[in-house]
């Protein structure tokens, strides 16, 4: 998909401030410091329109980004940070929670895990929790150009095993680096941007 409008809409922390226009969502969630913001700015080939941290626990609001005046990202909370007090980790489960329960635009969810490891306890966690929605999930395995060809096979069925990953999701391996899986993750969200 060619971008040739993006702009961040608001950074919401209640349902009140959502956005009100009836189109498409797709939320992104993925740990701390995964790389939520770098996938965003590779997909829509903007340098910096999601700001990205070498400190994790950043994003401390729902960030709505809107893209081509057709749908919007929206990147919500980075999970498993320990260094945030466990009250700002309850207000953030309690944002996520009225986000994902109550949205009627959200078509989808991209859950970006680190290709390198095996996913965390809150990954699976997280994607048991967008299934007990009902939703479509699209995993992207970031950092793949740190893994050899010859040993990603291993890695990313390690991740579909450990998530437990249902037969219609996808996988995609990915790099912010080299822009390898764009084309493959646009093709991924197009059924959902209608």
């Amino acid at each position: 998909m060619k971008v040739n409008q993006a702009e961040i809409v608001i950074s919401a922390v209640s349902q009140k401030q959502y956005p009100k226009e009836p189109i498409p969502e797709i939320a992104l969630a993925g740990r701390s410091n995964v790389g939520k913001s770098s996938f965003i700015n590779k997909l829509i080939q903007r340098k910096s329109l999601a700001r990205t941290s070498s400190k994790p626990g950043k994003t401390q609001t729902i960030n709505f980004y809107r893209i081509n005046d057709k749908f919007h990202f929206v990147d919500v909370p980075g999970y498993g940070y320990a260094k945030v007090s466990k009250k700002e980790r309850e207000k953030w489960g309690q944002m996520m929670e009225e986000y994902f329960s109550t949205r009627e635009f959200l078509r989808a969810t991209v859950l970006i895990v680190d290709m390198r490891h095996k996913p965390s306890e809150g990954d699976q966690m997280m994607y048991d929790y967008l299934k007990h929605f009902d939703l479509p999930v699209i995993v992207i395995a970031t950092k793949a150009d740190k893994i050899s060809k010859g040993k990603r096979h291993k890695h990313l069925q390690t991740i579909i095993q450990t998530l437990q990953m249902e037969d219609e999701d996808t996988i995609i391996p990915f790099s912010a680096e080299t822009a390898e899986g764009k084309e493959y993750a646009w093709r991924a969200l197009y059924p959902y941007l209608d």
